[in-house]
C-alpha cells in the first residue's frame, strides 16, 4: 500500500483553528494544541450563550416593564394580567421600549388595562 502524505490536508486544518483562535491571548493563540482546547471551549460557550441571550433579555424587559408599572402604582404581575383581561397583544420587548422611551404612552397602556378591569 502507498504511504499517503497528509502535508497540506493537516497544514490547513491547522490554520482553520489558529485563524479561529486569532485575538486570544498568548499562547492560546499561537501554539496548535492550545488554541485548539481553547476554540473549542469558546464554540461550546457561543453556543450556549446564544440560547443564554434570548432568556437574558427577556428577564431585563421584565425588570424594566415591573419598574416603569410600579410608578403607575401597580406589580408587574398584576399589569400582565390586566392586558390579558383587555385582550392587548404588546410582546415584553415593545412593552419595555415604550416604558423607556414613550413613559407618557406606556402609561396610557396602563390605564387602558385597568379600564379593562
Amino acid at each position: 500500500m502507498t504511504r499517503v502524505k497528509r502535508g497540506n490536508v493537516a497544514r490547513k486544518r491547522r490554520n482553520k483553528v489558529l485563524k479561529l483562535a486569532k485575538g486570544f491571548r498568548g499562547s492560546h493563540s499561537k501554539l496548535f494544541r492550545t488554541a485548539n482546547q481553547q476554540v473549542m471551549k469558546a464554540l461550546r460557550n457561543a453556543y450556549r450563550d446564544r440560547r443564554k441571550k434570548k432568556r437574558d433579555f427577556r428577564r431585563l424587559w421584565i425588570t424594566r416593564i415591573n419598574a416603569a408599572s410600579r410608578l403607575q402604582g401597580i406589580s408587574y404581575s398584576q399589569f400582565t394580567g390586566l392586558l390579558k383581561k383587555a385582550n392587548i397583544g404588546i410582546n415584553r420587548k415593545m412593552l419595555a421600549q415604550l416604558a423607556i422611551l414613550d413613559p407618557s404612552a406606556f402609561n396610557k397602556v396602563v390605564e387602558v388595562a385597568k379600564a379593562a378591569k
